[in-house]
């Protein structure tokens, strides 16, 4: 097990790095100059002074260099923990994201248990009444909730839930120990978009991995004994069934940070997804280059959890071992 783990944590070196080079030749072959942004247009259109203020503000943020000369300067500078300074804000990109982390975090748990809390109940009857109007009901539900795409839900809820009930997301984000009534008021409708989604496959992998435990012969053992039919399900089934759900999860966590982006937009959420999306409409470099690398690094060691889950809810899959 300790050599896996070594091995898949060195692994994430090389991805990251891929991560780096990819981001960084992306973000500045996109359309527009941040300097020119900043200056409001004059940067390109205006006189010899505008010019020349322009020079200077590039050769101050280190734009003048070359392009791999200024990768070679970020990656050094980011391996040592240093993700630079923003460009608007005058702030390290370090404290800029370790302000809007938990905020997304909290969006991201909250989302995930409100997922739990749909597909566990959902997939579960669904399996043990199959072909009932049960199981279609849930079956229903599910391809609606993947069906649904986060910006449009989101939307929808500020819209109607304005003109029908007069509700507007609150404009601060108060702290859950502080406020927790405030903090529920702000995080519980984004956080049920992504709920929403990330339930309808999750449900149906319930669904389907328990229908597959339920045929075993241990399953009918456990029946005939007497057991209760939640007992036999609960208690033998589901743990079994588990695995390719946490898989599941595991995948879809990083299409739950994706999502992030545009719902904190939209309920305007102090987190992440709205830091990388202001990043990207003023070009701040340094800003958008830490988020991509935070958000790259969480979904690498969610996938190494998700692995290491694997020989906790099966005790016959171990790592690191010859013949396994």
């Amino acid at each position: 097990m300790a050599a896996y783990i070594i091995r898949r944590v060195l692994g994430i070196f090389p991805v990251m790095l891929a991560v780096s080079l990819i981001v960084f030749t992306l973000i500045r072959i996109v359309p527009g100059d941040v300097v020119d942004l900043m200056m409001g247009g004059v940067a390109t259109g205006g006189g010899a002074q505008e010019a020349q203020v322009a020079k200077n503000l590039r050769a101050e943020l280190g734009l003048d260099k070359p392009l791999p000369i200024q990768y070679l300067d970020w990656l050094g500078k980011t391996v040592r923990g240093d993700l630079g300074q923003s460009v608007y804000r005058r702030r390290p990109v370090l404290d800029e994201v370790l302000q809007a982390a938990p905020a997304t975090l909290e969006l991201a748990v909250l989302a995930l248990g409100l997922s739990l809390v749909i597909s566990l109940p959902l997939g579960i009857i669904s399996a043990v009444r199959q072909d009932t109007w049960i199981d279609n009901f849930a079956k229903t539900t599910a391809i609606l909730g993947l069906s649904l795409p986060t910006f449009w839900t989101g939307t929808m809820i500020v819209v109607f839930m304005g003109l029908w009930f007069g509700y507007s997301p609150p404009l601060q984000l108060a702290s859950p120990f502080e406020d927790p009534v405030g903090n529920f008021q702000k995080m519980i409708f984004p956080s049920a978009v992504l709920a929403v989604v990330l339930a309808g496959s999750v449900a149906r992998m319930i669904r389907s991995s328990l229908l597959e435990v339920l045929r075993q012969d241990y399953m009918r053992t456990a029946q005939a004994k007497g057991l209760r039919q939640a007992t036999v399900v609960i208690r033998h089934g589901l743990k079994n069934a588990m695995i390719p759900v946490v898989t599941v999860m595991g995948l879809q966590f990083a299409s739950l940070l994706g999502g992030t982006v545009i719902v904190e937009s939209i309920f305007t959420v102090p987190g992440l997804g709205r830091l990388t999306v202001g990043a990207i409409q003023t070009r701040d470099y340094p800003v958008l280059q830490g988020t991509v690398m935070v958000f790259a690094l969480t979904l690498l060691l969610t996938n190494l959890f998700v692995d290491l889950t694997y020989s906790w809810l099966d005790p016959r899959i171990r790592y690191g071992q010859k013949g396994s």
